[in-house]
């Protein structure tokens, strides 16, 4: 089998898709419990602040735009405040071409879950799940056809929640298949003769059992069920998602298996969507088959690894593909490292914060970072930029280069996360991150600390770290020059 090569992942962000199916929000409500209720024996969750992302079809549309791909989604929403909301969500995406239809008195698809230390205590659901109006439908289908032509593959995403109901399955394939664009669906029930004719299906393996009725417990019964399934609807090819036993690929060129690769398993949720906007995007760009599921199947395992409905970029799979350059890991843009601040709260670890030019590194520097990884269970390192430093330090600084000062910290045990900032100030970046303690030598006072009135109006704290005497990287460089 031809080896995944970095060509491969960056034809990624070349691929336009369309995505048809179930919007959804899903909103994150965290706090902290502290005590029990004295009208029931339950936790009082005190709230501590909310986030909320595209869910179902559109977490396919997340997950195709962090490869750099061009979206154009079709989905109907309610007229009520969740709809408003994810209306604002999906079109606030670069790169994204919204076609998000209203249906009055619907609901919009609303699930929350209530988390206290990394914990989910609940989950409730708001929706309506009956097929939307037959005039909306009728409609999602005319655009489709137009928005099929201007895109290179169709996804139809099916969560069940009435948009992909009755025969618009069918009369979508039919559209694609008029204007020679593939689809591919991941689908929903038991009942696959809504997709047939599809280019690929995507099921699970339940899914799988389900649509066929014959048993799928080891590889050689996968097979034959996917077989049967590809021949009985036409499908060009079925890949069946295995979870901890990777995915199963059934073409006309045969059988291949792909074993899970996933290093650690934190959080399954989201990973399907992962693996369908992967094999999508791999598809669009016209990879070849095997090289778009074994993408896929990577993605996913990449996916698990993180927390919550996570997505997959391009410095994900180029990592992956490198590990002995695990350094780079470390090392994340301004959008990943708000993101995988993120998850770590979610997972309820306490994120710590601190920022400078770190042109020469020194004892002082050491000194002051692990002090500041004391103060918390992970460690992020704000650092200006090149550009930055020469505006605060003159131009003959910075000495090192920012790729160069980035892998050295990256280096450090003590950090977790090195994210680049171009302003003077990392106090943008401070207020995206949201970090539970921020840190700064003790040369400046709490007044001075950049960022300290954001950490005090969400309950944060800011910590002065004792400084190490003796050591600068301006009295170093003025010993070199004399």
């Amino acid at each position: 089998m031809d080896p995944i090569t970095p060509d491969h992942i960056k034809a990624l962000a070349h691929a336009s898709v369309l995505v048809i199916g179930d919007v959804m929000l899903d909103r994150y409500t965290y706090g902290s419990v502290h005590r029990i209720s004295v009208e029931a024996p339950v936790p009082i969750l005190t709230v501590e602040r909310e986030v909320e992302q595209p869910g179902g079809a559109g977490n396919v549309v997340r997950n195709l735009t962090a490869l750099g791909a061009a979206v154009a989604l079709i989905s109907v929403v309610g007229d009520d405040a969740a709809g408003s909301e994810l209306t604002g969500l999906v079109g606030g995406q670069p790169g994204v071409e919204p076609w998000l239809q209203e249906q009055g008195s619907r609901t919009t698809t609303l699930k929350t879950r209530f988390i206290a230390s990394g914990q989910q205590l609940i989950r409730t659901d708001r929706e309506q799940t009956d097929p939307i109006h037959p005039k909306l439908a009728e409609r999602l289908v005319r655009i489709a056809g137009d928005a099929m032509a201007a895109t290179s593959v169709t996804v139809l995403s099916d969560y069940g929640k009435g948009v992909l109901a009755g025969t618009v399955p069918a009369e979508l394939v039919a559209n694609a298949r008029r204007v020679g664009r593939p689809v591919i669906v991941d689908p929903r029930g038991s009942d696959f003769a809504r997709y047939a004719g599809a280019d690929v299906v995507m099921p699970n393996r339940p899914e799988l059992a389900a649509a066929t009725g014959m048993p799928t417990g080891d590889e050689a019964q996968i097979v034959a069920a996917a077989i049967a399934l590809r021949t009985r609807y036409r499908f060009g090819a079925v890949v069946v998602t295995r979870g901890n036993d990777g995915m199963t690929l059934v073409d006309s060129n045969g059988v291949l298996h792909f074993p899970a690769e996933a290093p650690v398993v934190h959080d399954t949720s989201g990973a399907g969507d992962t693996a369908l906007a992967t094999l999508a995007a791999a598809i669009a760009a016209k990879l070849p088959m095997p090289i778009a599921a074994r993408l896929a199947n990577l993605a996913a395992g990449l996916s698990v690894g993180k927390t919550g409905n996570a997505v997959v970029r391009e410095a994900d799979f180029l990592h992956a593909l490198s590990p002995q350059f695990s350094v780079l890991r470390k090392i994340a843009d301004h959008e990943a490292t708000v993101e995988q601040a993120e998850r770590w709260r979610r997972r309820g670890w306490k994120v710590g914060f601190t920022n400078g030019c770190f042109d020469l590194l020194h004892p002082g520097h050491v000194h002051l970072l692990e002090q500041a990884r004391e103060q918390c269970d992970k460690l992020i390192v704000g650092l200006n930029s090149d550009a930055s430093v020469q505006r605060l330090k003159g131009d003959t600084r910075p000495v090192q280069p920012g790729a160069a000062r980035a892998a050295v910290l990256a280096s450090l045990g003590c950090v977790d996360l090195v994210c680049m900032f171009d302003e003077d100030t990392p106090e943008r970046l401070i207020e995206a991150l949201r970090p539970d303690v921020l840190v700064k030598g003790a040369d400046y006072t709490l007044e001075q600390v950049v960022g300290a009135d954001l950490l005090r109006g969400w309950g944060g704290k800011v910590v002065l770290a004792k400084l190490l005497p003796g050591h600068s990287t301006t009295a170093t460089l003025a010993r070199i020059r004399a």
